[in-house]
């Protein structure tokens, strides 16, 4: 237990006078949480811009409260020149233009955002079915349509955000914290060392599976103070405890790959190399930046087999929207078994010295 101890302070006093390690463990990922939380705070849905040229009866006859309700989806503006409007559709000034010819209401668009063309074009279709209904004296329609976000009102964008991020600032401190350990330690003779030392392998990774740890749970610390406060206002749900084991279960499964990659690098440099391309990857294809909801079928496969993904999922399930504690025993086992596995192959091709 001394070795273990003794160790664990010589590697967590290197991390912290290690200013380049702090800064890209901790800070770094912080700032993304400040840069997102700050830009999607007070986020709400954009209105459409259209430019109307010439008169549109069915929108020059809405009823005056119909049009303040329309207000706060549309901005419509009104035109005469139609060349010089559908040049400022062409260039993505606006959204699209419309017109009427006799009966039929003309909406200009561009192909080239499908996301605004879709908006404006669903939204024009239901304007023209509240139109013809009521043209043909149907008042009342027999059914309508109420939307509800399943989550508490108070949810904001930055409830999604924290989750991960978290998971990514854990996967970055764990994996380049093990690899460049383990590589600088060989590089530098010191598992040489450590080898003809009293201190038998166990407790050398004790001593850095431990530092990672608190590491892992300093950064789950500083994210959620922050989140959690009025300018962010993060709300975590009554499950977000069980967060805690998956950060520990997390960091085993990240610090596996930080030691596999470690057991091959032959530099610190390479291990820099090899662990950005492992982390870096893995942090958009498991949706930890934005969802990979609307991706083809077989990157978000891509992406359910990389542990990331999990821990994110798992996270997001307890800290945000409220599912019980038991939900994310899947995800815990999923990384357990990765961790086991990959720490395994690590173990195989270990070296204690460069060959």
């Amino acid at each position: 237990m001394t070795s273990i101890v003794s160790l664990s302070k010589a590697i967590a006093r290197g991390f912290v006078r290690d200013r380049t390690a702090v800064f890209f463990t901790v800070l770094f990922p912080l700032m993304f949480l400040l840069l997102f939380g700050g830009i999607f705070k007070d986020q709400t849905a954009p209105k459409s811009e259209v430019i109307q040229v010439g008169a549109v009866s069915l929108l020059d006859d809405m009823p005056a409260d119909a049009k303040t309700g329309l207000s706060d989806i549309l901005e419509l503006t009104r035109a005469d020149d139609r060349a010089a409007a559908l040049e400022q559709v062409r260039k993505g000034d606006v959204d699209a233009m419309v017109e009427q010819s006799g009966g039929t209401i003309v909406l200009h668009y561009s192909a080239a955002d499908q996301v605004t063309a879709g908006t404006v074009n669903g939204l024009f279709s239901s304007l023209v079915n509240a139109g013809n209904l009521a043209a043909a004296g149907v008042t009342a329609p027999a059914f309508t349509l109420q939307g509800q976000q399943v989550e508490d009102e108070s949810l904001g964008t930055i409830q999604y955000v924290t989750p991960g991020l978290l998971g990514w600032a854990i996967a970055t401190g764990a994996t380049f914290g093990a690899a460049m350990t383990l590589v600088t330690w060989r590089h530098k003779k010191l598992l040489r060392r450590l080898r003809l030392a009293p201190i038998n392998v166990g407790s050398v990774l004790a001593a850095r599976v431990g530092v990672s740890i608190v590491i892992a749970l300093v950064q789950m610390a500083i994210f959620l103070g922050v989140a959690v406060l009025p300018y962010f206002g993060l709300v975590l749900s009554d499950s977000w405890w069980m967060s805690i084991p998956l950060v520990l279960v997390g960091t085993l499964a990240f610090l596996s790959i930080g030691l596999l990659a470690g057991s091959f690098a032959k530099t610190p440099e390479a291990a820099n190399v090899i662990a950005n391309l492992v982390v870096l990857p893995m942090a958009f294809l498991s949706g930890a930046f934005f969802p990979l909801d609307n991706a083809p079928g077989w990157l978000q496969a891509v992406g359910n087999a990389l542990p990331l993904k999990h821990l994110v999922d798992g996270m997001q399930a307890v800290m945000v929207r409220g599912e019980s504690p038991g939900a994310v025993l899947p995800q815990l086992g999923i990384l357990a078994a990765f961790a086991v596995v990959t720490s395994a192959i690590a173990a195989l091709l270990f070296r204690w010295d460069d060959v």
